[in-house]
């Protein structure tokens, strides 16, 4: 899909993907794959490029395996002079944490380049049930 480079684009990328995996993924995974992608697509606005016709194309891919759902998130944008890097993060600063969410809250993540510009890209292994875990809101 795409979505506008705009701050709108994350909001309407995060509602597709709930609404498309909220039957498929558990609660709390759920949760972490929306708030990399709002990242993803947050950094690709804030600091990138659009792609022709001013906007980032955002994918995601489910495969279901025998462990339970991998999904991997993709946001594409047009690009910036400085690629995405996780940077130190003042504990003061009001951003600058982005990539350290990113990096916390998925398996591994990593940046593809090519000719029309960059793909940000977040990976999720399935995640085992746990017998007695409790989410705390």
């Amino acid at each position: 899909m795409v979505v506008p480079h705009h701050a709108t684009g994350a909001r309407v990328a995060r509602h597709r993907l709930a609404t498309e995996l909220a039957e498929v993924v558990t609660p709390p995974v759920l949760a972490d794959l929306v708030a990399v992608l709002a990242e993803l697509v947050g950094n690709a606005v804030r600091h990138a490029d659009p792609l022709p016709g001013g906007v980032v194309r955002v994918a995601w891919r489910l495969r279901i395996t025998a462990d339970g759902a991998q999904i991997r998130l993709r946001v594409t944008d047009g690009g910036a002079a400085c690629g995405p890097q996780i940077r130190p993060a003042d504990t003061g600063a009001a951003d600058g944490r982005g990539l350290h969410i990113v990096s916390g809250l998925a398996s591994r993540w990593g940046v593809e380049r090519d000719g029309l510009g960059q793909s940000v890209w977040a990976e999720f292994d399935p995640v085992p049930d746990r017998p007695g875990l409790v989410a705390a809101g």
